[in-house]
């Protein structure tokens, strides 16, 4: 087992955001997380990399164990560089100023294995094409479809195994969308890259993933392969438009 969430208890403040919720990553495999807005999809990511403090969640109760370690008590800085565990937060937040190819560079700064920087970097322009036709350019002039790409490729050029990325499909054309998720598949199969993946558009999700979670206001309701919730009457119902 690679990841295992266990009896997670997470709060904001007094406001206890997940109830107690357990899962488990396998090397190698793509589990998404669907959900409302508001469901705790995010808080989940967040606590699992150790955000600090002032918007960190606070755990009450429950671990989370790496590679058969906990991890409650490490900080983000090396979750990132001993651990390899890397986020695509939502929203981006590229460093607009800077250029495709400075975001990518400055995101290896904590990597040890410099030798292999370079190698990295073709594979995410072999993987993002039009990362590789922009990388001189600055990264605030990029549309909104290729700045995502970049999010995901900075987080891969710190180093990451374990991918965690938060809402990738947001405001994406579902070409841009689709062509996203292939190349995600790619590393996967091709790099063994495991993918936790948080994601509203749960169709496009279970398409992709392994298995997945459903989670409803801080709990698991469901759980199982993709091809499994995507016949759920329940999650059909609720996720799937019907």
């Amino acid at each position: 087992m690679l990841l295992s969430v266990r009896n997670l208890h997470v709060k904001y403040g007094n406001i206890e955001a997940l109830h107690g919720i357990s899962f488990d990553i396998d090397e190698g495999e793509i589990v998404t997380l669907i959900g409302a807005n508001g469901a705790g999809k995010s808080t989940t990511l967040h606590t699992i990399t150790r955000l600090p403090p002032p918007e960190a969640p606070r755990v009450t109760e429950g671990d989370i164990i790496y590679q058969g370690k906990s991890i409650l008590k490490m900080p983000p800085h090396k979750v990132v560089s001993e651990l390899h565990i890397t986020l695509a937060p939502e929203g981006r937040h590229i460093f607009g100023n800077l250029t495709v190819q400075e975001n990518l560079k400055l995101a290896t700064y904590a990597r040890q294995d410099t030798d292999n920087i370079a190698r990295d970097m073709e594979r995410i322009y072999d993987l993002f094409p039009r990362l590789a036709e922009r990388r001189k350019q600055r990264s605030e002039s990029l549309s909104g479809g290729e700045q995502q790409m970049l999010a995901v490729g900075r987080a891969l050029m710190s180093g990451g195994r374990l991918l965690l990325l938060d809402e990738p499909s947001m405001g994406l054309a579902p070409v841009i969308m689709y062509e996203k998720f292939r190349a995600l598949k790619r590393l996967n199969e091709e790099d063994g890259i495991t993918i936790l993946l948080v994601e509203q558009n749960a169709r496009i999700a279970l398409q992709f993933a392994h298995r997945g979670y459903v989670l409803n206001t801080g709990e698991i309701v469901a759980q199982g392969p993709s091809e499994q919730l995507a016949c759920d009457p329940d999650v059909k119902a609720a996720y799937l438009g019907g």
